[in-house]
C-alpha cells in the first residue's frame, strides 16, 4: 500500500436523467424545475445531486475504513431498499416475486461470502434462488415461470452483488479494492454526464437510453483508465499503471451495460425513475445500476492482477 485514499465523492454521475418526455432513460430526475432550483440544461438539479452524492460518499468511506461490518451492513441496506424499488415495480405489473427468500438471500450472502469466500457466494445465491423456487409454488401455478423468473432477476442482480462486493472487502487491502471499485463506477458514471452533456451528438441506443451517446462513452472511458491506472498503482501493493487502465477500460463497458439494462428494464415496465428516495438522483437502483454490473469484473481482474 502507498498511501490511503482521500475522501471520494461516490456519488454516481451517471448518465443524466430525463426529461418527463422520455419515460426510460437512465439516471434519476429531479422532476420540473421550481422557482430558485438551479437545474441544469440536463433537467438535473446538480446542486442538490451533488449534495446527496456527496453524502452518501461520506457515510461509505466513513463505514468502510472505520469497521468493515459497518460497511457490509450499509451495503445490505441500500442493497435491500434497491429490491423493493424493483419489487414494486414488477407489482405494477402484476408480477410479484417471493420476498423472505431475497430478503433471507440479501443478507445471508454477504456474510458467509465476507467469512468462507467465493464458494460460499454460490451456495448462497444458489441456494436463494432454490428457496424462491419453492417458496413460490405456494401460490399456485398461475404466474409462477413469470414471477420465479423475475425472482430470479433479482437474486443474480442483488443478492450476487452483495456477495461479490464482500469478496473485494475480504483481504487485508479489501478496504482499497472497494474504493477502487466504487471510484472507477463513479468516474465512468462522472465522465459520460460531462462529456455526454457537452460534447454528446452521436446516440449510443436511442431505442433504449435516448440520452446516452458515444461521445459520453468515450468521456466515461477516459475517466476510467485514468482513475484505475492511478488507483491501481496507489492503492494496491505490487499494483501496475497498465493493469488499473485495463480494468478501467473493461469497467466502462459494464457500466454502461448496466445503466442500459436498467433503461431496458424501465422501458419495458413503463416507469421513468426506480423511485424518488435519493434526491437529485431518483432511486436507489439508479444509483447502483452500473456498479451492480460493474463488481464481478473488477473483483476478477483484480484478484488475476494482483492476487490477495
Amino acid at each position: 500500500m502507498r498511501a490511503h485514499p482521500s475522501p471520494a465523492n461516490e456519488s454516481s454521475a451517471e448518465e443524466p436523467p430525463a426529461p418527463a418526455a422520455d419515460e426510460a432513460s437512465a439516471g434519476a430526475s429531479a422532476g420540473a424545475p421550481e422557482g430558485g432550483e438551479h437545474v441544469g440544461k440536463t433537467g438535473r438539479n446538480l446542486p442538490l445531486a451533488v449534495a446527496v452524492g456527496a453524502a452518501l460518499g461520506a457515510l461509505v468511506l466513513l463505514s468502510l475504513y472505520t469497521v468493515k461490518a459497518i460497511f457490509l451492513a450499509v451495503m445490505v441496506v441500500f442493497l435491500f431498499l434497491g429490491m423493493r424499488e424493483l419489487a414494486e415495480a414488477f407489482r405494477s405489473r402484476d408480477i410479484g416475486v417471493p420476498f423472505i427468500p431475497l430478503a433471507t438471500g440479501m443478507v445471508g450472502a454477504p456474510v458467509v461470502s465476507y467469512v468462507w469466500g467465493p464458494t460460499a457466494t454460490v451456495a448462497a445465491v444458489s441456494l436463494t434462488i432454490l428457496a424462491l423456487l419453492m417458496t413460490r409454488m405456494l401460490d399456485g401455478s398461475d404466474g409462477y415461470v413469470r414471477d420465479v423468473a423475475a425472482g430470479s432477476l433479482l437474486a443474480g442482480y442483488l443478492v450476487l452483488m452483495g456477495g461479490i462486493v464482500a469478496l473485494l472487502m475480504r483481504p487485508d487491502d479489501g478496504d482499497h479494492r472497494t474504493v477502487i471499485f466504487i471510484a472507477i463506477t463513479v468516474a465512468s458514471d462522472t465522465g459520460g454526464y460531462f462529456a455526454g452533456s457537452f460534447l454528446g451528438r452521436h446516440k449510443l441506443a436511442p431505442t433504449i437510453s435516448p440520452k446516452k451517446t458515444w461521445e459520453g462513452v468515450t468521456g466515461s472511458a477516459v475517466m476510467c483508465m485514468i482513475v484505475g491506472g492511478w488507483l491501481v498503482w496507489w492503492l494496491l501493493d505490487g499494483g501496475q499503471i497498465w493493469q488499473g487502465v485495463l480494468v478501467g477500460l473493461a469497467a466502462v463497458v459494464t457500466a454502461t451495460a448496466g445503466d442500459l439494462v436498467e433503461s431496458m428494464v424501465k422501458r419495458d415496465l413503463g416507469i421513468k425513475d426506480m423511485g424518488t428516495l435519493l434526491p437529485g438522483h431518483g432511486g436507489v437502483m439508479d444509483r447502483l445500476d452500473s456498479l451492480v454490473a460493474t463488481a464481478p469484473v473488477v473483483w476478477l481482474l483484480l484478484e488475476l492482477f494482483v492476487p490477495s
